[in-house]
């Protein structure tokens, strides 16, 4: 996950400053120094990192800080502040015409994204109630039509298009498309270049003049560092665009464009894309992801994620077995399967408070839930319906059977015996919002006993 380095070389500068009990100012400044090298070493514009850091000493050296009985956790407070005002400071929404419909051009140069990023925002829309229409401006790229169609056939979204008519002309058709057809939303794929070049700009200039878009959002992938951040100055300079999506937030990048982008453009990350799926598309929230690079966990996502995972009949069902405190092998299986749908493991884990900084990459075996499976599947219905049962000699038949050891399945028996006992904390059969809310509390303010939720007892999370 991006900031991976930098969450660590932090995390450790932080380290010394709350060995402490009292700070000088030449302990911030040497703590800075360290932050500074830390935030250039994730590719953050030079001037951004140093303008950053000044801010920081320039409070946490105030008689606030300095006096303070905590003056290490009051220095981390303020660098938590100043990067959730770094990248900007709350959430920036997609623009709503007063007049439907809302105009969203998509751009950015070729290879970012553009066209999967367009079905991702068109099925997020869609999820929220809305009628999207993708249109396909894109007439020079080989088979970019095609793709469309494809990635918005997945998302179930309609596709305008008209062949390699001019995309001037096939945006004007589509917005007029868009009124008579009710779609409230209308998604413009336009063009890329390799590199931003005049002829490009001069297309999309005057795909602006003609249908005035709503929302110009420039998509840009966040593997390319810094030169990230000057593609965005230059359509930013040129175009004026709105907001920016920012691609591949799940891969090893260092994380500097998400840092840099809106203090060199003065513009929004409107979304950032966190996966190869159509689903992995997230509203970017300045405060959760400043928590995540602390280290300190994104439990608010979390929680939505799991409730996006959710299946509404199958927690029903689940909801009356729980009050009769019947939850068993079986119901493990479904609430894999709804944890798998979260997304990633690891990146999933992270989100922990208490926990994801302290889980490395390697700790984490993602073909966990595989394991589980085959065991769970080597037992008759009986054995998965009362665990109980389950005899040493059954143990043996059921490792056999899935081709592990004895100590796995007695070691998945034990999970899941945990598990029920974390379900009966949460309330039993009180399920919904409230089981939510509790989930959230639990999360904040006890990170141990969500650890235990995750069963961190051997090598990874899962037990394997």
């Amino acid at each position: 996950m991006a900031f991976e380095g930098l969450s660590e070389r932090l995390e450790n500068s932080f380290k010394k400053l709350r060995a402490k009990g009292k700070l000088t100012e030449l302990d911030v400044k040497e703590a800075m120094r360290e932050v500074r090298m830390a935030l250039l070493e994730a590719d953050v514009n030079y001037k951004v990192a140093k303008d950053f850091t000044t801010k920081v000493t320039d409070r946490a050296i105030g008689a606030d800080v300095m006096e303070s009985l905590t003056p290490g956790q009051m220095v981390i407070k303020i660098v938590n502040e100043e990067l959730c005002e770094l990248m900007g400071s709350s959430e920036a929404r997609l623009a709503i015409a007063n007049h439907p419909p809302t105009v969203v051009m998509m751009c950015g140069l070729q290879g970012s994204g553009k066209t999967t990023h367009s079905a991702k925002l068109a099925l997020k829309l869609k999820n929220e109630g809305h009628r999207p229409l993708l249109v396909a401006c894109d007439v020079y790229r080989p088979a970019a039509i095609k793709q469309l169609q494809v990635v918005g056939s997945q998302v179930g979204a309609p596709v305008f298009e008209m062949g390699s008519e001019n995309p001037v002309k096939i945006a004007e058709e589509a917005v007029k498309y868009a009124k008579d057809h009710g779609n409230d939303y209308v998604l413009l794929d336009t063009a890329g270049r390799l590199h931003v070049d005049e002829e490009l700009m001069l297309e999309l200039s005057n795909i602006k003049s003609t249908v005035h878009p709503h929302e110009i959002l420039l998509v840009i992938d966040s593997m390319t560092g810094q030169d990230a951040v000057n593609v965005a100055k230059s359509f930013n300079e040129t175009l004026g665009i709105d907001g920016v999506i920012l691609t591949k937030l799940d891969g090893d990048t260092r994380g500097g464009a998400a840092l840099s982008v809106r203090a060199v453009t003065g513009k929004p990350i409107k979304f950032v894309g966190t996966g190869e799926k159509l689903v992995d598309l997230e509203s970017f929230h300045p405060d959760r992801m400043a928590s995540r690079i602390l280290g300190m966990g994104d439990v608010l996502s979390f929680i939505e994620r799991a409730e996006m995972a959710l299946d509404e009949k199958k927690a029903a069902e689940l909801e009356k077995k729980l009050a009769k405190n019947k939850f068993d092998l079986n119901d493990l299986l479904d609430q894999f399967e709804q944890i798998e749908r979260m997304g990633s493991l690891k990146d999933t884990i992270k989100m922990i408070p208490g926990i994801g900084s302290k889980v490395k990459d390697e700790d984490i075996d993602e073909n966990a839930f595989n394991r589980f499976r085959s065991i769970i599947y080597s037992m008759t219905y009986e054995e998965r319906e009362k665990p109980d049962i389950i005899n040493p000699s059954r143990k043996r038949r059921i490792a056999k059977g899935c081709g592990m050891q004895v100590e796995d399945v007695n070691r998945l028996l034990a999970q899941f015996k945990q598990m029920q006992k974390m379900i009966k904390q949460f309330g039993g059969g009180k399920g919904g919002p409230k089981m939510s809310k509790k989930m959230r509390r639990m999360m904040n303010s006890n990170p141990e006993m969500a650890q235990k939720f995750l069963g961190n007892s051997g090598k990874n999370p899962f037990g394997f």
